[in-house]
């Protein structure tokens, strides 16, 4: 069993991440889903933007921290684009995170990366929002600071293929996410006691 705190992406703490924390928990591992804005969902990506710049960074990483603060140093962090930017951030403070798994969106630091730490990205491909040759940049220095970085893209796919209610769904990329994801985290060595 793995911890593994979720964060949600501009959208907000969507039903989508919480179907997917179940998913997680389905498949026997722990999962907290933090509502990082405090405020309902919204419908678009640019209201999730204006609510994002109303609450502010510093405010979102916060709450990423007090959600973290009870969980074990292993936690997995995971997240949907901002929310793979916020668990990305948070890495520092993390340095015995068991992994990294990313969807729609970079983050990590490669200088407070730790040697050998598993990290699984999925993008769309292309993605708007990711251009490819920053993504294979971003790989790169990863690797380069001995990450074991693994990339997923899905052709075709729009930026949140991941998720059920918004018009880049895509249900084939979709389901190829979550059990490449859950093959990653099943792969994870398992927490020792104590």
């Amino acid at each position: 069993m793995t911890d593994i705190v979720l964060f949600h992406s501009v959208y907000g703490l969507r039903p989508a991440t919480l179907a997917q924390a179940d998913r997680l928990r389905a498949a026997g591992h722990r999962v907290v889903t933090p509502d990082l804005y405090g405020e309902p969902p919204v419908d678009t990506v640019e209201a999730g933007f204006a609510l994002f710049d109303k609450i502010g960074l510093d405010e979102v990483l916060r709450r990423g921290r007090a959600a973290l603060a009870p969980l074990p140093p292993e936690t997995v962090l995971a997240g949907w684009s901002m929310g793979a930017g916020v668990a990305g951030a948070l890495l520092a403070e993390r340095p015995h995170a068991a992994a990294l798994l990313l969807l729609h969106g970079t983050g990590g630091d490669p200088a407070t990366v730790r040697r050998g730490l598993p990290v699984q990205l999925h993008l769309a491909d292309p993605d708007e929002y990711e251009p490819s040759d920053e993504v294979d940049e971003w790989r790169r220095a990863m690797t380069g600071a001995g990450a074991g970085v693994q990339v997923f893209r899905y052709p075709g796919a729009g930026h949140f293929f991941t998720e059920p209610d918004v018009p880049d769904h895509d249900p084939r990329a979709a389901e190829l996410t979550w059990e490449r994801a859950l093959a990653f985290l099943a792969a994870l060595p398992t927490p020792s006691a104590g």
